[in-house]
């Protein structure tokens, strides 16, 4: 992957590599800002493997270049976002062991994650040019690329190690795909730098000579990304299907004739809101995909062109698909046993995508990681917590998570089923259902419906010619906007935590 960056600097120096924040950064500034930090890292890092990196969406090309100076230099690189809580990276820091963190400009928050860390902190954006230097070192594909770091159920975050091995074969897998892209696409990037969807997102570019484009960190998200997408002519979009709601109400006067290839990741894809985005998208494909962080952005895919006139799909969502190139998907029984065609069970992954294990965790390697043997052939599988079945023509079908599957009155409950209905009478595709215990330990349901203007007793009474009578929620909420993660994500966690305040209510 290194080798296709080193030529794409070398074959367009000339051409834009970055957008960023109004400013158009060529490939040959962007090698020249990569030498500096790796300059500085060669010269003053003996020894250290890995590197933290500021990600606060800075306004410039110094954290996408410190990202790749550590990759030239041979090392690989943590994010840290500041704004995150700071007990969370210092134990990020803490568990890393590492030593310095780079940051683009003065951050008075990294800053204080570096005083109180111990670990030095270098301002790139102050550091001297030098000659360019994108020499590859030898690269031991069983080392390091990156850390990301996801929340962990006892409050301690946990590691995902991505090593070289799996981000080189997410990219094989990748361009095996055969989407037609060149130096001539320009390619959108609205995610956070702890985000691993954004990996592809400046990583596939660059590997073709394209141009990234980033949104502006300020204001309203969403409508940022409208304009990048309008006013870039991006082809090439990755994004979180939340943000189709917001877009919906302008879905008229959206006409994206530039759009190649429309991807989705991270949460369900409705299929009724994916056939609307369809007419704003004249010339592209929306392409649905799936994957944990643990097995390196995605590694299941549906292209939505395939099955235009019948798009699979299961609850309303869209099918996750099929796995990519060296990647097998097997759905498994408590007992981690194959279950049959169009059984529910727990979806696992393996493949050269895979981790090899979560950051110093071997108590959580042994919950999430087990041996089963296809053709003759042991594999390691990844027990990705979620719920799916895969149907007679092979394409598998996201069914909810694990943690969602609740049980009421002895009743085995999807809250996918309950979000399926709401969204089928309310027409709206954020709907959310938490499973909360009332003050005398008793399971109850609790709906959210962002932005409905209708009645709460009209949903309940919907429900009841949907779903049984221990299905119907306890309570049903309507928000004007539904709280997002860091991720842009809807935070269900934070729903879950107002559901709790309605205890008293119970």
């Amino acid at each position: 992957m290194l080798e296709k960056i080193k030529l794409s600097c070398e074959k367009f120096p000339d051409r834009n590599a970055f957008f960023i924040g109004g400013v158009y950064y060529t490939y040959y500034q962007f090698a020249m800002h990569v030498s500096k930090i790796r300059y500085e890292l060669e010269n003053s890092c003996h020894g250290e493997k890995l590197i933290a990196i500021i990600t606060n969406e800075s306004p410039d090309i110094e954290p996408y270049a410190s990202i790749y100076a550590c990759w030239f230099a041979g090392c690989g690189f943590v994010p840290i976002n500041p704004d995150d809580p700071i007990n969370k990276n210092l134990a990020i820091l803490e568990q890393t062991e590492i030593k310095t963190i780079l940051s683009g400009t003065y951050d008075e928050k990294a800053n204080k994650i570096s005083t109180v860390s111990g670990a030095r902190i270098i301002t790139t954006h102050n550091l001297a040019e030098t000659k360019i230097n994108l020499d590859i070192h030898e690269i031991n594909y069983e080392e390091i690329a990156y850390i990301l770091y996801t929340s962990g159920s006892t409050g301690i975050p946990k590691g995902v190690p991505i090593t070289w091995n799996n981000l080189v074969s997410f990219s094989e897998a990748f361009f095996n795909l055969g989407y037609n892209l060149d130096e001539n696409d320009r390619f959108l990037q609205m995610f956070d730098l702890t985000f691993d969807f954004s990996v592809i997102c400046y990583t596939i570019p660059l590997c073709l000579g394209a141009c990234v484009y980033t949104i502006e960190p300020e204001g309203v998200k969403y409508a940022n990304v409208y304009m990048a997408l309008e006013g870039n002519e991006i082809t090439f979009a990755c994004m979180v299907p939340v943000i189709l709601p917001y877009l919906r109400p302008y879905f008229e006067d959206i006409y994206l004739k530039k759009l190649k290839y429309s991807l989705f990741c991270g949460e369900i894809l409705y299929a009724d809101i994916a056939k609307e985005w369809n007419k704003c998208i004249p010339n592209g494909v929306i392409i649905n995909a799936y994957g944990p962080t643990e097995a390196t952005i995605f590694c299941l895919i549906y292209n939505c062109e395939d099955d235009k006139n019948s798009i699979k799909r299961y609850n309303g969502g869209v099918s996750i698909g099929k796995p990519m190139k060296d990647m097998n998907a097997i759905v498994v029984d408590e007992e981690l046993k194959l279950v049959p065609k169009g059984t529910i069970g727990e979806l696992c992954l393996s493949g050269k995508q895979v981790t090899n294990g979560y950051w110093k965790n071997p108590e959580k390697n042994k919950e999430a990681f087990f041996h089963y043997t296809i053709s003759g052939v042991d594999k390691v599988f990844y027990r990705t917590g979620d719920l799916a079945f895969w149907d007679d023509d092979d394409f598998f079908m996201f069914a909810g998570r694990i943690d969602t599957q609740i049980k009421v009155q002895g009743y085995r409950i999807e809250l996918g089923e309950i979000e399926h209905f709401t969204r089928e009478f309310t027409n709206n595709t954020n709907v959310v259902a938490v499973s909360y215990k009332n003050r005398i330990g008793i399971v109850q349901i609790h709906l959210f419906v962002e932005n409905y203007s209708g009645k709460t007793t009209d949903i309940e009474q919907y429900l009841k010619k949907r779903v049984p009578y221990y299905m119907i929620p306890s309570n049903i909420t309507i928000l004007s906007s539904f709280p997002l993660n860091a991720n842009g994500k809807v935070d269900r966690k934070k729903l879950t935590e107002i559901a709790q305040l309605n205890k008293i209510t119970d």
